[in-house]
This record gives structure tokens, C-alpha cells and sequence, in this order.
């Protein structure tokens, strides 16, 4: 009886000997990462991808980016409603002209991915995110789109998705309920990137009474291609319009307001160079 207490002892001892050896070394796997972590901020390796990170975060987590969501679609609705009442004549169908990405459906998943993996934006990165169909909806816009079909006024998706991804994104948007997801009502890129063409399109027999977009080319050409303190211009130009026939979208992850106007249009700089022009222009005191 004593020799088997012994050995029991013996085998309880073992293996409590191995759970410490097992779980020390793995605090120090965790250790040594987040030593090789530091080091490289210490060293100015800092990951390509990290100024990203809070924008990506906000768009995910934050209460405060769904209630400006809310808010926009709201506005959509009220001036919906307004129309609809008003005795006017009706010589064209009515119609809405949205965007897609960052406006009805949440591109968030692909720039955590990019994060996770360090890597720039890419046409194949982007291609294969897109051929998964999983793009949720935005806070608020199915129902804003379902109520706006429930009153008889259609919905034209006018995207700067490439023409390639025509048939997923037809499908994701289906997946998802959205109304006139069909190949009539999705208008992608072609070889132009400026929407002024597809909108005249859609506004040849429909009257085209709401813009939605998080981009300001999604409403005007006034915005194409043009550097901040043009964009910025422009919008001033056009303040009466907001709230009114155009509502936007928050999106505070990437746009023309990064691409044409901080990195000033061009696509050829370095992480260090793009790092510094973001430095730049920022105003302090």
C-alpha cells in the first residue's frame, strides 16, 4: 500500500512537472514576441500597416460609427418622405444612386486583413476578399433600401468595383436582401473611374432624387480628381446639398481624401515617404 502511494505520488508530481515546463514555455514564446515587437518600434520598424489600425478599429467596434450610420440613413428617409408628399409632377420614375463599398455594404474584414498580414492594398488582395461574398451590411442600409422599394422608387448601385467583379458582387448583394440586385440596377467600373457617365445613365428616364456615398466623387465630378484644398472647396460650394439630395457615409479607413488628397494622386510612394507626407499635414499648435 505504501509502494503504490509512492508511485502515484511519483506520477501526480510528473505531471505536474510537465503542465510548469509546458506553460513556461509557452509565456515565453508570448514573451519573445512581444520583445521582437518592441524591438522593432524601437528600431523604427514599425509595421506598415499600423496607422491604420485606429480607423479599422473605430469602423468595428465603435457605437459611435453606427449611430452616424443611423443618422445618415435617417436624413435618407426624412427627405425620402418629403418628396413622396410633395404635389409635383412626375414625369420620370424616382430613383436613388448609392454606392456600394463603405455605404451599404462593410469592407472593414479586408482592411483588418491587411493589417493582420502587413501588406499594402492590392488588386489580388482585394479580388479574393470580393470572391468571398461576405461583405455585411452597412448599419442601416438594408432598411433604408427595402423601405425605399416598399414606396416604388428604385435603387442603382453605381460602384467603382472593376466590371470583373460583376457577378460577385451581384451575389453578395443578394446574400445580403438587398433590393434590385440585379445586373439592370449594378453599374461597376468599365475603363472610366469618374461616376458622372453612369449617373447620366440612370438619370436619362429616372429623376434621380438621393446621392449616397462615403466618397465625394459618389456625388459630384466637382471632386474627381482633385487635391484637398480643392475637394475641400468644393465642398463648400456644395453645402446646401448635404443632408438635403446628398447624404454621406463615415469612412474613416481609406478614400480619395487619403489617395488624391494626402498622397496627392500619386501610387508610387514608399511606406517611409507616404509615413512622412502623412506627418506633413498634420496642423499642431
Amino acid at each position: 500500500m505504501k509502494k503504490r502511494s509512492i508511485h502515484v505520488f511519483r506520477l501526480a508530481h510528473l505531471r505536474y512537472t510537465c503542465l510548469l515546463l509546458l506553460i513556461v514555455f509557452l509565456l515565453g514564446c508570448k514573451t519573445t514576441s512581444t520583445v521582437q515587437n518592441n524591438q522593432n518600434i524601437k528600431t523604427g520598424e514599425i509595421p506598415i500597416r499600423e496607422y491604420s489600425v485606429q480607423s479599422v478599429l473605430w469602423q468595428q467596434q465603435s457605437a459611435e460609427y453606427k449611430a452616424l450610420c443611423y443618422q445618415a440613413f435617417n436624413i435618407a428617409r426624412y427627405r425620402l418622405e418629403d418628396r413622396l408628399s410633395q404635389e409635383v409632377a412626375q414625369d420620370k420614375p424616382l430613383a436613388i444612386i448609392t454606392d456600394i463599398d463603405e455605404t451599404v455594404l462593410d469592407n472593414s474584414p479586408n482592411q483588418a486583413k491587411m493589417i493582420e498580414q502587413d501588406v499594402e492594398y492590392s488588386r489580388d488582395g482585394w479580388a479574393k476578399w470580393v470572391r468571398l461574398e461576405k461583405a455585411e451590411p452597412v448599419p442601416g442600409a438594408l432598411e433604408f433600401m427595402e423601405y425605399a422599394r416598399s414606396m416604388g422608387v428604385e435603387v442603382y448601385y453605381v460602384s467603382n468595383r472593376s466590371v470583373d467583379h460583376q457577378q460577385e458582387t451581384l451575389a453578395n448583394l443578394q446574400k445580403m436582401g438587398f433590393p434590385y440586385a440585379d445586373n439592370d440596377h449594378i453599374l461597376l467600373k468599365s475603363t472610366v473611374s469618374g461616376k458622372e457617365g453612369r449617373r447620366k445613365t440612370v438619370a436619362t428616364d429616372r429623376e434621380i432624387i438621393l446621392l449616397m456615398g462615403d466618397n465625394l466623387s459618389d456625388f459630384s465630378e466637382l471632386f474627381d480628381n482633385r487635391s484637398t484644398a480643392e475637394r475641400n472647396a468644393a465642398a463648400q460650394s456644395l453645402q446646401p446639398e448635404f443632408g438635403n439630395r446628398f447624404i454621406v457615409l463615415p469612412n474613416p479607413m481609406y478614400g480619395d481624401w487619403e489617395t488624391k488628397g494626402i498622397y496627392e494622386g500619386k501610387y508610387n510612394w514608399t511606406p517611409v515617404q507616404k509615413d512622412s507626407l502623412r506627418r506633413a499635414k498634420l496642423i499642431g499648435f
